[in-house]
């Protein structure tokens, strides 16, 4: 077949005298631009003003964390257990079955499910007056992540590594090694270039397979690598010359030249065979109960250390509708000691003060029984606790009633909390805004207070 005399982009160039083109062009030099910006992670960008921390390590209890058994002491509970909770609001009041102590200089209430945690009590910023617009998982966790309960948007991760650019051009800026499935977009970069989006990491252990899915092509060596990425490279160059601007074409470019600096790079930070016996026991690596956190402690870790902006890690199980004092204790224990291990490490290395570190869960648990013997959904008060990147230390902010049900004072939303994770980073919430559809999307929405009481 003849090609066409007269194409499109021929007659937008030579028709109107050339208007249509100069728009086409316009459009399409930013969407490369974009593209090209994004494609190697970027490089470092200027913060709105002076950051307090550099990156994040995000613990995620998937679940929804009982705060009554863990941060939140209610005293009141263990005195009217199984009493009728107040006004026909639920069922019977459900005491704990852990005892609370306080500990460290800050007397900060920790039960005793978390004993190796609790060694570092002067660390902890706790925020016990924590509540969020859902109480459904499948909404709650993407709310938790991306500020919106039912709509796609770039989760934290994602605004992070737009803000800040990426500080090593060989990893990733957003590493997941919990990628929450059963509950969509939660790492992604939505309507964000792509190279924002997470890359997920199985952190090693009996049969998990190759640390990064699809990293390197079977069938092609280094060499047939370095000739692919060369053609493509030449062919986008072509494209330019004809004045041919293909964002797309950049964009796998970016992902095919980060994929190849990845496997050098991966592999030496995923292997522990250099790490001492004592700091793998430190993190529960070996044992059992412990293992499978404490290596993903263990390269939240390293993946800091080298540079990456944005770490999730975290664990399912902690929905106890139902024998919350078998499973409850199951749970935490899993984690204890990874944590402890994690902040002593980070604390060794003079990393915690510039690195924030985030433990949380989607919602907290009713003061009240369900099943007799466990507890539900609580969208109306929960806990999570900081530590590190700006964030006071030994402090408790927030409070709750007497039985934990509702926030009394200084209550802080998901929005608040996502607006003062940016603040520790350097980031303005309100200024941190990306074009989209006809409008300036921010990870706040229009809402989102900096909670300045927490802040060092």
């Amino acid at each position: 077949m003849n090609p066409p005399l007269f194409t499109r982009r021929h007659m937008l160039r030579s028709t109107a005298t050339g208007f249509g083109y100069l728009a086409l062009a316009g459009l399409a030099a930013q969407a490369a631009a974009l593209e090209t910006k994004a494609r190697a992670g970027d490089r470092t960008r200027p913060t709105h003003f002076p950051a307090r921390a550099k990156r994040v390590i995000f613990l995620f209890m998937q679940g929804g964390v009982s705060h009554l058994d863990t941060f939140d002491y209610k005293p009141r509970l263990q005195k009217e257990h199984g009493q009728p909770f107040p006004a026909g609001k639920g069922g019977k009041v459900l005491g704990s079955p852990w005892k609370f102590t306080q500990h460290g200089a800050s007397g900060q209430w920790i039960s005793e499910l978390f004993p190796h945690l609790a060694r570092h009590a002067d660390d902890l910023c706790v925020v016990t007056s924590m509540h969020t617009d859902a109480q459904a998982h499948e909404t709650a966790v993407p709310m938790f992540h991306t500020g919106n309960s039912l709509q796609i948007r770039p989760s934290l991760g994602a605004w992070t590594l737009y803000g800040l650019g990426s500080e090593n051009q060989d990893l990733p800026g957003f590493i997941a090694m919990n990628p929450l499935d059963r509950f969509g977009q939660n790492h992604s970069s939505a309507f964000l270039p792509a190279s924002y989006q997470a890359t997920f990491v199985k952190p090693g252990g009996k049969d998990s397979g190759a640390p990064v899915a699809n990293l390197a092509p079977g069938h092609l060596a280094p060499a047939q690598q370095t000739a692919q990425l060369d053609f493509l490279r030449g062919a986008n160059e072509r494209r330019l010359v004809a004045d041919q601007v293909n964002p797309e074409l950049e964009g796998v470019i970016g992902s095919y030249e980060m994929a190849f600096r990845m496997q050098a790079a991966v592999p030496s930070l995923m292997d522990l065979k250099s790490e001492p016996e004592a700091l793998l026991k430190s993190y529960g690596i070996g044992s059992t109960v412990t293992d499978a956190f404490g290596r993903q402690c263990l390269f939240a870790r390293r993946f800091a250390e080298a540079g990456v902006r944005f770490i999730e890690i975290g664990t399912n199980g902690w929905d106890h509708h139902k024998e919350l004092a078998t499973d409850l204790a199951a749970s935490a224990a899993a984690v204890d000691r990874p944590i402890a291990g994690l902040l002593a490490d980070l604390k060794q290395r003079d990393l915690l003060k510039d690195t924030l570190v985030i433990w949380a869960g989607e919602f907290g648990r009713t003061p009240f029984a369900q099943f007799d013997n466990g507890r539900d959904h609580n969208n109306r008060a929960f806990t999570i606790w900081m530590a590190g990147g700006g964030v006071k230390a030994g402090h408790r902010h927030g409070v709750t009633d007497d039985y934990g049900r509702e926030g009394l004072a200084d209550r802080v939303h998901i929005h608040d909390l996502h607006a003062t994770i940016l603040h520790c980073l350097g980031l303005d919430h309100e200024k941190l805004t990306y074009r989209y559809s006809g409008r300036d999307f921010r990870l706040t929405d229009v809402k989102g207070n900096v909670v300045k009481e927490i802040l060092t």
